[in-house]
């Protein structure tokens, strides 16, 4: 279905295609070709949505997952995208996301784009929740909620899905040097920073109205269907309420600048575009 497949789309690749009679310009090569550089010879484990497993088959998921031959064939062939807990980015997410969303799932998404605009466009409401549900336990709020207001006005995505993957990286390992696992967030838990994320991200300083808040359950059960409908409307109608009422403890963060390799690549594009202009 239509709908569905562009909540799976994988925008760099899109990207490419819709431009291949054309120059690439120098920051999509940079976001497209450039792979993520293994640290000491091991890659960012990043945990799926989904509930942890502690079944037999999840035991045996793990062990397959660390032996070289196996590990690849079943990572080839897993229906789920990866084995061992190491499902990795953003397109993935995205994927899985879209694989299970029923036509009023993906309705929800586009509703919400017509409501919000541009800080709507399912793309941002999925790396928010995305950041939620991976980054939980990796990354601190404020550096979630830092991105997304940046990303509000910067419409960088690539950048910000780049930037957010080194910094899980890096606290990954830092707990390692320190034998320090990452601590097991609920679901709810996980459900409620996501939607902190989206009002960041999607509304600013705005109020978030009933249509928004019917609009969001769907969303974010979509997302995190072990959670509940019925405790994740609750969820963003005690959210709804209290931004109104202004007692909501989470401020909106002013966005701090782009950090310069993004400015440099910004500026590569435009002088790209005005080259292309001019012949």
């Amino acid at each position: 279905m239509a709908v569905l497949s562009s909540l799976q789309t994988n925008p760099y690749t899109f990207h490419i295609y819709a431009i291949s009679s054309n120059p690439i310009p120098p920051s999509l090569l940079y976001t497209t070709c450039r792979r993520r550089k293994p640290n000491n010879g091991r890659y960012l484990l990043v945990r799926a949505y989904m509930d942890e497993s502690n079944s037999v088959s999840g035991f045996a998921n793990k062990v397959i997952g660390s032996l070289p031959v196996l590990g690849l064939i079943a990572r080839i062939f897993s229906d789920e995208g990866g084995v061992g807990g190491d499902i990795i980015d953003f397109a993935e997410f995205r994927r899985r996301v879209g694989k299970k969303c029923s036509v009023n799932d993906s309705r929800a998404f586009f509703e919400f784009q017509e409501r919000r605009g541009k800080p709507g466009d399912p793309l941002y409401v999925l790396l928010c929740c995305w950041l939620a549900a991976v980054g939980a336990g990796l990354l601190k709020s404020e550096e979630i909620l830092e991105g997304v207001a940046r990303l509000r006005i910067s419409d960088d995505i690539e950048f910000e899905e780049e930037n957010f993957i080194a910094m899980m990286n890096d606290s990954r390992e830092r707990r390692a040097k320190l034998r320090a696992p990452v601590p097991t967030i609920p679901m709810e838990i996980r459900a409620e920073k996501a939607l902190e994320a989206i009002h960041v991200c999607c509304f600013g300083r705005d109020l978030i109205e009933e249509e928004d808040e019917e609009l969001l359950s769907v969303i974010l059960n979509a997302v995190f269907p072990a959670v509940g409908l019925s405790v994740i409307e609750r969820i963003v109608k005690e959210k709804a309420k209290r931004v109104a009422e202004g007692t909501d403890e989470i401020k909106i963060p002013e966005p701090k600048p782009l950090p310069k390799e993004a400015v440099q690549l910004q500026m590569k594009d435009l002088q790209f575009l005005r080259e292309g202009n001019t012949e």
